[in-house]
């Protein structure tokens, strides 16, 4: 996995912090390319190639949105822009963050590595790996963090996934098809 270097991750912090404080209050986000200059920061490296990435926010440890792209489809920096806006206002499990409550959110990003093809339940580590369960036409990911924070085993883990993708426990044992990654988080 590509480290991305203390600054850099500063930077996505604060591309995500903008992004939903612009969403929160209605507004476009500055463009990740000003934000860049201002900072004083290069976009090139990680900053620049396709990777999938997610934003995650909280309010009081809760769980308050949660967005991302699971393949490199943009920059990781405008994955990050993106995503942070829509865990702001567009996740569907939740009312839009308010301007209010801005201030009380707490964001974490999860830089992913490209997926690849598990042969098998066997190959997933647990706190490790995030998951694609593909299965009849329907799918579910979770972070590598999920399981941990959960507190679950592989076997649950998978489960949970099923339940998620709208299967039935059980149901990645036969047939089902796993794609891996790995995450930075912070």
């Amino acid at each position: 996995m590509n480290t991305l270097t203390p600054r850099q991750k500063d930077f996505l912090r604060l591309v995500a912090a903008t992004a939903v404080k612009a969403a929160a209050q209605g507004e476009p986000a500055p463009p990740v390319a000003d934000l860049a200059a201002t900072a004083g920061v290069p976009l090139e490296g990680a900053l620049a190639r396709k990777a999938g990435a997610f934003v995650t926010l909280r309010r009081d440890g809760r769980l308050r949105g949660c967005i991302g792209y699971i393949e490199g489809i943009k920059s990781l920096a405008a994955a990050v822009a993106d995503n942070g806006r829509s865990a702001a206002v567009g996740d569907p499990r939740f009312s839009p963050v308010t301007p209010d409550e801005v201030d009380r959110i707490q964001i974490e990003i999860s830089a992913l590595t490209p997926l690849r093809e598990a042969h098998g339940p066997e190959e997933i580590e647990v706190g490790t790996h995030g998951i694609l369960l593909e299965k009849e036409g329907r799918a579910a990911v979770f972070l590598p963090q999920v399981a941990t924070e959960q507190g679950w085993d592989r076997d649950t883990t998978l489960d949970q996934l099923a339940l998620k993708a709208g299967l039935r426990p059980g149901d990645w044992r036969q047939g089902a098809r796993f794609r891996i990654f790995e995450a930075e988080v912070f």
